[in-house]
């Protein structure tokens, strides 16, 4: 059984991509500092799998954690990193934050993977990588644009870390995949999106709506040069996303890769603007969504999706799920929330 560590694996994009690991054969090894995640996911992935994973409260952006951790578990063959902050407003506010624990945490994955002898590499990056791009739809070629939010820049600053890592290093293989807009919820109800306090995403903020949680939902911005003036995205699957790193990871232990260092796309290749979705949700659970026009808000691209075809022919990977059935899934978890 190959063994695969996983940072922040009991987040919302980690747990969902632990739960498809195992039920892949994989042993799964999560480390997580719990800032931005619940403890009782990792007894609900059990509950869906039969199987807990190994648990560490760890902060990868603490080394001596780390590597204490790694030292218990040893075999380790690959990694799939996760942990990091990743509100774009936040992110505006406290950028000190964002760059110690997402450059910091990456720095000491990269030692810890010469240290003890990890071969692969599955970076979490993202879209915002791409800035607004110039022309649409984004093709891994498209240009690295300036980062117009401190996460953002952490995400372009841990891709060109990654390539001088994997430079020098070799017989270490990574794939950056840059995600869209990661939503809804495991089709069982047990794992889903769990933001700590204020949802900072689109999702949890529109089913905490409906739920009536919150009073209202804000739209940043009607004025953009959209079809209906709001902001355009790629929503893709939280379990098609997950499907990715399982993927990923193949390619790598299969030797295929065609160099050290691959970047994919992973979206649905379908942009939806904040007004269509919130009309998908409407559709898809039947409730009504009480929502007003705020102004714009810092940091936010006026609009983005992928072109997939490199994934879809070198990965052999699709998205697949509707979108209704995304949302219905969303609203799956967020009523079983508040039982």
């Amino acid at each position: 059984m190959k063994k695969i560590l996983v940072t922040g694996g009991a987040g919302f994009i980690g747990s969902h991509t632990v739960v498809e690991l195992q039920q892949r054969g994989y042993e799964v090894f999560i480390v997580d500092n719990l800032s931005n995640s619940n403890p009782d996911v990792i007894d609900n992935i059990a509950k869906i799998t039969d199987i807990k994973p190994v648990f560490g409260k760890v902060d990868v952006a603490v080394k001596d954690e780390l590597f204490g951790f790694l030292k218990q578990h040893p075999g380790i063959e690959s990694v799939i990193h996760f942990a990091a902050s990743k509100a774009v407003g936040e992110s505006v506010e406290q950028p000190l934050k964002y760059y110690r624990n997402n450059i910091n945490g990456l720095i000491n994955v990269l030692e810890a993977m010469k240290e003890f002898g990890i071969k692969n590499l599955v970076f979490s990056s993202s879209c915002t990588v791409y800035g607004q791009p110039e022309k649409l739809p984004v093709t891994e070629n498209s240009p690295i644009q300036p980062a117009l939010s401190p996460y953002g820049n952490t995400k372009q600053i841990n891709e060109e870390i990654i390539h001088d890592f994997i430079a020098v290093n070799k017989g270490i293989n990574s794939i950056c995949l840059r995600y869209f807009n990661p939503i809804g919820a495991h089709p069982s109800g047990l794992i889903g999106e769990l933001p700590i306090g204020v949802p900072a995403n689109l999702i949890p903020y529109i089913t905490q709506t409906a739920a009536g949680i919150r009073e209202c939902l804000s739209v940043f911005g009607n004025d953009y040069n959209t079809p209906d003036g709001t902001p355009i995205r790629d929503y893709i699957d939280i379990v098609d996303l997950a499907n990715a790193h399982i993927a990923a990871i193949n390619r790598m232990e299969q030797g295929k890769q065609k160099s050290a260092l691959e970047f994919f796309n992973v979206g649905t290749g379908n942009g939806l603007t904040v007004l269509q979705l919130i009309s998908a949700f409407e559709k898809a659970t039947g409730v009504k969504l009480n929502y007003k026009i705020v102004g714009r808000r810092a940091g936010d691209i006026e609009k983005v999706w992928a072109n997939t075809d490199l994934a879809n022919k070198e990965l052999g990977w699709k998205a697949q799920v509707p979108i209704e059935e995304t949302l219905r899934n969303a609203w799956r978890w967020q009523q079983k929330l508040a039982k």
